[in-house]
């Protein structure tokens, strides 16, 4: 580990074509970077955001169709950034705009997530992601986890909180887990040996990286700087 203590990913959940919901987050990115040039980011894409309860769009809110989404996160420095899986709409249309792994079986997983490779492999950003999944809300079912395995993942990012774990019914003992350790303010920066910080790019959102939250991820990073190694997720594991 570079005889560093602590192992930094930074990761942003829900960056999408949402207007509220965008790569606005990722000015304060930028920010960081020109602090810290080797700080790295895991960016967390749902392929067709779609919100039907809270913040509507009328319809998914798919990467097919908003080429200049794309043509930002293509052209992100893979130095200080990867992308991984979040989910094809998120959530369940008119139910929840999340958990939308919650309920399904191994072949429904395995058909979302079908979904999700199709819209990356179409738009020429295979090269762009990295075999990682954050399950919206962090909940999925234990044959979920089997089914995105048995596809390709290497990588899960989950939680150890309680409500997220008894719906993986055991079966992330079975895959490699990166669990997330901070979450500001709900649960706020410290150093873990795998510190694992995690934002949203919902600006209605507390844990949302704004301006604020980034002087104060900045802080926190320079004082402990002589002690931590930024790493992508595989890094971590």
């Amino acid at each position: 580990m570079k005889n560093k203590q602590h192992q930094v990913n930074i990761s942003i959940d829900d960056i999408s074509p949402h207007p509220k919901s965008s790569t606005k987050v990722l000015d304060r990115c930028f920010e960081l970077i020109k602090v810290f040039p080797q700080i790295k980011f895991s960016l967390f894409v749902p392929t067709a955001y779609w919100r039907t309860v809270t913040h509507t769009t009328e319809r998914p809110l798919r990467l097919s169709e908003h080429q200049d989404f794309c043509d930002k996160i293509k052209s992100l420095d893979k130095n200080n950034f990867e992308l991984g899986f979040h989910g094809h709409l998120h959530g369940i249309p008119n139910k929840s705009d999340n958990d939308e792994f919650q309920y399904l079986n191994y072949n429904e997983a395995c058909d979302v997530f079908q979904k999700s490779l199709q819209y990356v492999n179409d738009l020429g950003l295979s090269e762009h992601y990295s075999p990682i999944f954050r399950p919206p809300a962090w909940r999925m079912t234990g044959e979920a986890i089997k089914a995105m395995k048995d596809k390709g993942i290497e990588v899960f990012a989950l939680s150890r909180d309680d409500y997220a774990t008894k719906t993986y019914q055991g079966a992330n003992k079975d895959v490699k887990c990166v669990y997330q350790t901070c979450c500001p303010p709900d649960k706020p920066l410290e150093l873990f040996r795998k510190t694992e910080i995690v934002y949203h790019a919902c600006e209605w959102l507390d844990n949302y990286l704004d301006v604020k939250k980034t002087q104060e991820l900045t802080a926190f990073l320079e004082n402990n700087l002589h002690e931590l190694e930024f790493c992508f997720m595989e890094e971590m594991l």
